[in-house]
C-alpha cells in the first residue's frame, strides 16, 4: 500500500500562523517541515514532467487536498520563484538533489539562516553542507547573474549589451501583473473600470493598449458579472497590440493562422465590429473547442473555428490569395514568457530551436499564400530571441519579395497606439515596457502590377 506523505494527512495540516516566527514578508523564519516537503515534491514532478509547471502546480494540490489556501499560496509563490532564481540555485545544489535545491533556495533565495533551516535536514552530512552553503560564492557569469540559461545568453548577445541582457533577467524576476482585455462590443474601459470599483477590485488603464487594464496581484474574477458577461478576457497588454497592428477592417476575410486558445481572435473579431469574415486555424480540436464558450461569451458571429491538419491543409489552399489580413502568432520557445512560465528554461534548450525555426519558416510561408495582393500579413511571437524574431522576419523577405515590410509605429499610430520604435518591427521587453517579451513584423502583399 502507498504511503501518504506525513505533510499530506490532515492531522498534520501545516498553517503559516503558527507558533513559527514570521518576518515582515510572511514567511516563518522555522519553515515547518509539511511545507517543506511540498515544496520538494512541485520541484520533483516539475523536473520529472513535460507539462508546464502550472499544470504541474494544479496536479499536486489536486492530489494533495488537505493543504489549506495560504499553504497553498506558499507553495505557490515560492515555487515560482525559485523555478525564476533556477541558474543561481543550481550553481548551489544539483539538480538532481531537489531537497537540496529548495534548501538552497530557502537559505540564499530567501534569505533564511542554516540555523533556523537546521530542522529540515535529514542527518548530520546535509546539516553541514547547509551551513558551509552560506559562505558559497555564486560565480559572476551573467548568466547566474540575469538568471537566463547560458545558451540564451549567447543567442541574445547578437542584439543585445551585458546591461541591457541584466535588466532584461531583472524584469523577467519579478511575476507578471494581470491585464485584461476589455470587450469593445459589449463595454468601454471606463465601464470595466467602473465595475472593477465597484466590486471592490483595484485596476488602472494599461500604458500601451487602448483597450488594457491592469489589476494588481491575483483577484478571483470568473465569476465576477463583468467576466460571465464577455466586458473582459484575460490577455498581456503586448498581446494585445498585434490587433491593431494587423489592422482589420470591418468587412475583410481574416485568418489567424495559429488561433491556439483564441484569445487575439476574439480581439480581432471585436475590433472588426463582428462584420467579414474571421477564421481561426490551429491543429488543435482541443483548443478550438475551448474558444467555443468564449466566443459566445463575447457575443462574436464573424468567428468561424477551422481545425486544420497542417500548415498545407486543403482548407487553406482553398483561401489561396483571398485573404485581407493574417495573423501568424507562430508556435515559438516563448521566452517572453518567462515572469508567467520560468519553467520554460527547464523545458527549452538550443538543440530544440532548429525544429522550431523549420516550423515558423513553414507556416510562415504557407500563411503568406493566403494573402491577396494589398493585402496584410503579421508574423509575431512571444520570444526573446533574435533566430525566431528579426531572423526569421529577414529571411521570410528575402524568399518573398513581394512582399513589402511596413513600419510597426506607424500601423499603430493608424489604430490609436503611441509607441516609439526603434526598428520596423514591434518589440516588446519586459524591461522596458512592462509586457511580456513580444515580437511582430508586418508586411504588404505589393499589387500584381508591381511583382516581380
Amino acid at each position: 500500500m502507498k504511503k501518504t506523505p506525513s505533510w499530506h494527512r490532515p492531522a498534520a495540516k501545516p498553517r503559516l500562523t503558527g507558533s513559527a516566527e514570521a518576518d515582515d514578508k510572511g514567511v516563518q523564519r522555522g519553515l515547518p517541515l509539511p511545507l517543506f516537503e511540498a515544496l520538494v515534491e512541485t520541484v520533483v514532478r516539475v523536473q520529472a514532467s513535460p507539462r508546464p509547471a502550472d499544470r504541474v502546480l494544479y496536479e499536486f494540490f489536486r492530489d494533495h487536498e488537505a493543504l489549506g489556501a495560504r499553504d497553498r499560496a506558499f507553495v505557490t509563490e515560492n515555487f515560482y520563484a525559485l523555478l525564476r532564481q533556477w541558474e543561481s540555485i543550481t550553481q548551489l545544489a544539483p539538480v538532481t538533489a531537489p531537497r537540496r535545491l529548495v534548501l538552497a533556495y530557502l537559505n540564499r533565495g530567501l534569505g533564511r539562516s542554516a540555523r533556523d533551516l537546521q530542522s529540515l535536514c535529514r542527518g548530520d552530512e546535509e546539516r553541514d553542507w547547509l551551513t558551509a552553503l552560506s559562505a558559497q560564492r555564486l560565480p559572476a557569469t551573467l548568466e547566474v547573474r540575469a538568471h537566463l540559461p547560458d545558451w540564451v545568453v549567447q543567442a541574445l548577445l547578437e542584439e543585445m549589451t551585458e546591461e541591457e541582457i541584466l535588466a532584461l533577467g531583472y524584469a523577467l524576476q519579478k511575476p507578471a501583473p494581470l491585464d485584461l482585455r476589455v470587450n469593445s462590443l459589449k463595454a468601454s474601459r471606463e465601464q470595466v473600470l467602473e465595475a472593477l470599483a465597484q466590486a471592490g477590485i483595484e485596476a488602472a488603464p494599461t500604458p500601451l493598449s487602448p483597450w488594457g487594464v491592469r489589476v494588481p496581484g491575483r483577484p478571483a474574477l470568473q465569476r465576477l458579472p463583468l467576466f460571465v458577461e464577455g466586458w473582459v478576457e484575460i490577455q498581456d497588454e503586448g498581446s494585445q497590440l498585434l490587433g491593431p497592428l494587423l489592422g482589420p477592417r470591418r468587412r475583410d476575410m481574416v485568418v489567424d493562422f495559429c488561433a491556439g486558445a483564441g484569445g487575439k481572435s476574439l480581439h480581432l473579431g471585436a475590433l472588426m465590429q463582428n462584420q467579414g469574415r474571421l477564421y481561426a486555424f490551429d491543429i488543435s480540436a482541443k483548443r478550438l473547442d475551448n474558444l467555443k464558450p468564449r466566443l459566445k461569451r463575447a457575443g462574436l458571429s464573424n468567428l468561424m473555428p477551422v481545425v486544420i491538419a497542417r500548415e498545407t491543409d486543403d482548407r487553406v489552399r482553398r483561401l489561396h490569395g483571398k485573404i485581407d489580413r493574417v495573423l501568424v502568432d507562430a508556435p515559438c520557445s516563448g521566452l517572453g514568457t518567462l515572469r508567467r512560465n520560468p519553467d520554460l528554461k527547464l523545458r527549452q534548450n538550443a538543440a530544440g530551436l532548429a525544429s522550431l525555426l523549420d516550423k515558423q519558416r513553414s507556416i510562415l510561408d504557407a500563411a503568406a499564400s493566403l494573402v491577396k495582393p494589398g493585402g496584410r500579413l503579421v508574423y509575431a511571437t512571444c520570444s526573446l530571441l533574435p533566430a525566431e524574431n528579426q531572423r526569421q522576419a529577414e529571411s521570410f523577405a528575402l524568399r518573398h519579395p513581394d512582399f513589402r515590410l511596413l513600419s510597426a509605429q506607424t500601423l499603430l499610430a493608424e489604430n490609436g497606439v503611441v509607441l516609439e520604435l526603434d526598428t520596423p518591427y514591434l518589440q516588446l521587453s519586459p524591461a522596458k515596457h512592462g509586457t511580456d517579451g513580444f515580437f511582430a513584423a508586418a508586411w504588404e502583399r505589393l499589387p500584381l502590377s508591381s511583382e516581380a
